[in-house]
């Protein structure tokens, strides 16, 4: 594995430590008045088993194609299908900046959908086995739309790694995945009284603008997607 595969792992973690799932809901949970530190670290055991247990099937069935890979990919088929996905990732990026997903976001800041999982997740009186499965809830729901964990999927599955290497690669992987939301728990039982108005205001801003990162990567997937599939198609330069 070369150093530019891991230093794209690492960026590729820390853009999915942002979401809803690994982020926003542990932060809800963290910043409520009657803190229950397990729930939170069952919270995000489970979601982190989750994307592992997700990413080792995903490795598997990249294995499978992989012997195919090659003769699917000199297609001109295959290209112009990647041309037309590169420009629709790249068109789907300035979804965030369409009044529809404004409004939205504004819904969404003042707890207009979130608020029933946030009541069921966070406070004493929150059950082990309702976390474990709004855990697993976020996860499914957020899972096809995490551009930046498939990616790393990709990138694992073309290092050369064995399947065990693999595997450790992923469970370090999704443990950056959900260091944020434990370095801000830490400092919650530490240091409270400092942290807490800051954690109010991290709450706030992350339930406005969660995403808003993931779409930039969207942008930038499909625009060099794009131009891959332009380039091997013969569609730019003197020849074209």
């Amino acid at each position: 594995m070369t150093l530019a595969v891991v230093a794209g792992l690492i960026g590729l973690a820390l853009v999915d430590s942002t979401s809803l799932g690994t982020l926003v809901m542990p932060v809800w949970m963290i910043a409520h008045p009657r803190l229950r530190p397990s729930r939170v670290v069952l919270y995000l055991a489970t979601i982190a088993l989750f994307y592992w247990a997700l990413g080792l099937a995903l490795l598997l069935g990249a294995s499978a194609l992989t012997a195919r890979w090659e003769e699917i990919g000199a297609s001109r088929t295959t290209s112009w299908v990647q041309l037309v996905i590169g420009v629709g990732m790249l068109v789907a990026s300035f979804w965030p900046d369409t009044p529809w997903a404004r409004r939205r976001a504004r819904e969404r800041a003042t707890g207009w959908r979130e608020a029933g999982w946030r009541g069921r997740v966070a406070g004493a009186d929150a059950r082990a086995s309702t976390v474990v499965t709004v855990a697993l809830l976020a996860g499914l729901v957020e899972a096809a739309s995490m551009v930046p964990y498939l990616g790393a999927i990709g990138l694992l599955s073309t290092s050369g790694l064995t399947a065990p290497a693999s595997g450790a690669v992923l469970a370090v992987y999704v443990a950056v995945m959900c260091l944020p939301a434990l370095v801000l728990l830490g400092l919650r039982l530490g240091v409270a009284e400092r942290v807490t108005p800051l954690l109010t205001r991290l709450e706030a801003w992350l339930t406005t603008h969660t995403g808003g990162a993931i779409w930039w990567v969207v942008g930038i997937l499909g625009f060099f997607l794009a131009a891959d599939a332009v380039t091997r198609l013969g569609l730019w330069g003197p020849g074209s």
